[in-house]
């Protein structure tokens, strides 16, 4: 997709193309290294660092996580400070074309791994299928309104406002709402230890 970015609060194509470059040259990955550990093709991943191309989120987290990270670290710097509270404004939000968007509430943290969202998706839209986590990764989700179609492993799982539940974040996991109203739900994700700032050893491509 072309144009318009999926990002608010800010955050320039540029940025986070820019970001994402840095985060494959610290773990020492050639942009092809990095392309056979997402599934995402080489000429994506130039065009998405040049910032000359436009990430689905779906494409974003597929490289968060080959790179052993999450979104969130990938769009906003670390805090420092003990106490950090993020006003909505403030908050990283991803709008996907096909109609559903991505909230990050948690701030990332150094040598934190974690990921709390708020995720809203339109009636009849299919989030698609994201690629499991680093090994010993854990989700837990709750639906605050409408009804979520969760798959785990190609198993479905409906759930209704109220629900939750708990899989491991390395499985595939996918999000769907069949119903005719916005599905909203929570899920708080921590990364494996497997995915916290693994190198590999490749030359840098520069």
């Amino acid at each position: 997709m072309d144009g318009e970015g999926v990002l608010s609060s800010g955050l320039s194509m540029a940025e986070l193309g820019l970001r994402i470059r840095a985060e494959r040259r610290a773990r020492g990955l050639t942009v092809e290294r990095l392309a056979a550990l997402s599934g995402i093709s080489r000429s994506m991943i130039s065009e998405v660092e040049r910032g000359a191309k436009t990430p689905t989120v779906l494409v974003l987290d597929r490289l968060a996580t080959a790179l052993g990270t999450s979104i969130g670290r990938l769009l906003d710097e670390p805090a420092h400070a003990a106490t950090r509270v993020l006003r909505h404004g403030e908050q990283r939000v991803l709008r996907d074309p096909s109609g559903w968007e991505r909230r990050v509430l948690s701030p990332v943290l150094a040598d934190v791994e974690f990921e709390f969202m708020r995720t809203t998706i339109g009636p009849g839209v299919d989030a698609g299928e994201f690629a499991p986590h680093a090994p010993g990764s854990r989700e837990y989700l709750a639906v605050e309104r409408g009804g979520l179609r969760l798959t785990i492993n190609g198993r479905p799982y409906e759930l209704e406002a109220g629900d939750s539940a708990y899989y491991p974040g390395d499985s595939r996991h996918a999000f769907a709402n069949d119903g005719a109203t916005d599905c909203v739900f929570y899920l708080a994700m921590e990364l494996g230890a497997a995915g916290r700032h693994e190198h590999w050893k490749e030359s840098s491509d520069g």
